[in-house]
């Protein structure tokens, strides 16, 4: 059953900050596929209530506003090891080896994407990287909303629309458009930068789904508040998008579920931008391709 996307919205009881947000109407979605990895079998009806839901991930300007009201400092901020920044390797790769295309970086972090000497001049519109989900859920905690769930997250991505692969429908890039900022080319030494973007771009820079919802797909990963069920060897996701850091120490017990794929997911590799993938992250893990988006639930 399609949820019902028509029934009006009623008034937000409280004025979360920002109040940027499109309301779902509660009901019953057909989550997962049963046609791309294992971890997203099988599609099931799934049921959630009413909600409301950022029109886009959270930006670097939202979240500079946060910081500058609260002065919180970020997991990669605190621990001074920096975070996870992806780096082209040379085309002589084993796909199996990801780890060779991420680079522990000390000095960067949500204001330093690429580390020491880069900022966010020009950045401004693009959603906020090297958050954890500590840092996700803190943010969240001031502006009165929450993390979305996982099946509140992909509903609000399929924008009203049931059982299609992508969420505008069938067609990876309908009529020769981009609709989403994802990686072209071979992943991950060939960037061909078709959509025009060779890293994260500004939030609303592609259609929105039927919602009004803007990156729900590509652009970056977002945390949702699910915790990872562990799975068995066969549907167990490779962790091609944000390997273990081991500046972190040990590895937290929980790892949370990651939707939407982002701007380094490649059909030859991580064909995960499309609102059916999951992906397992650690806590912790703070990358330049994951971000988030709140929820106010009734």
């Amino acid at each position: 059953m399609l949820l019902d996307m028509f029934r009006p919205a009623p008034e937000l009881p409280i004025n979360p900050v920002p109040t940027d947000m499109r309301f779902v109407a509660g009901g019953s979605f057909s989550m997962g596929a049963d046609n791309f990895y294992p971890e997203e079998a099988p599609r099931r009806a799934v049921s959630v209530g009413d909600f409301w839901i950022d029109t886009t991930p959270v930006t670097n300007i939202d979240f500079e506003a946060f910081v500058d009201a609260t002065g919180y400092e970020t997991t990669a901020e605190r621990s001074r090891r920096g975070s996870l920044v992806f780096e082209a390797p040379g085309p002589e790769i084993d796909l199996r080896q990801w780890g060779t295309w991420w680079r522990q970086v000390p000095e960067a972090d949500w204001r330093h994407p690429h580390g020491a000497g880069s900022d966010l001049e020009g950045r401004l519109e693009h959603p906020v990287v090297h958050v954890s989900y500590e840092d996700a859920l803190a943010y969240a905690t001031w502006c009165q909303k929450a993390l979305p769930t996982e099946a509140e997250w992909e509903v609000a991505a399929r924008g009203g629309l049931e059982g299609t692969d992508y969420a505008w429908g069938n067609e990876l890039t309908p009529r020769g458009r981009q609709m989403a900022n994802v990686w072209q080319g071979a992943f991950p030494y060939e960037n061909l930068v078709e959509d025009g973007y060779p890293g994260t771009s500004p939030v609303r820079s592609f259609p929105p789904n039927g919602y009004g919802l803007y990156d729900m797909i590509g652009n970056v990963w977002e945390w949702t508040a699910d915790p990872w069920l562990e799975a068995s060897d066969s549907s167990e996701p490779m962790d091609c998008c944000a390997p273990l850091n081991p500046r972190l120490g040990a590895a937290p017990a929980i790892r949370r579920v990651l939707k939407g794929g982002s701007h380094l997911c490649a059909r030859n590799l991580n064909h995960r931008y499309r609102p059916a993938p999951r992906q397992p992250e650690l806590a912790n893990h703070t990358t330049n391709d994951i971000g988030f988006r709140c929820v106010y639930r009734v």
